[in-house]
């Protein structure tokens, strides 16, 4: 088949940053926040990247407690989670839940004031 003839179904490209402070993100746990976000874009053109802080947050003497923060930039409003688990990737799917969440409800809201809009 021909690439020129062939649909694109390609998602938008954008880059995720990601900064570790007293903690590791393994490669896996990358490619699956990566996954889940490009999953997001399928048919949108709403986000425009991404940022994935994890930190140690737990003192010297207690056992390591991580805190994942996520930001997508997406419009008409970026979307920020945050969680905090003594496992790197709960906090992560944790975070990536609750923004898959915030995504859905917000593309809701606008669907409905364009349904509105087109009512009037």
């Amino acid at each position: 088949m021909d690439s020129n003839s062939s649909k694109q179904s390609r998602s938008p490209e954008f880059s995720i940053e990601y900064y570790a402070e007293n903690a590791h993100l393994r490669q896996r746990d990358k490619d699956t926040i990566e996954a889940r976000i490009h999953k997001l874009t399928r048919g949108h053109r709403d986000i425009s990247g991404a940022s994935v802080a994890i930190e140690c947050v737990s003192g010297a003497n207690k056992r390591a407690e991580y805190k994942a923060r996520l930001v997508v930039y997406c419009r008409p409003a970026n979307i920020a989670a945050s969680c905090t688990h003594d496992s790197v990737q709960i906090a992560v799917s944790e975070a990536l839940e609750a923004i898959e969440r915030q995504i859905r409800e917000q593309r809701e809201r606008t669907r409905a004031r364009h349904r509105v809009a087109r009512s009037m």
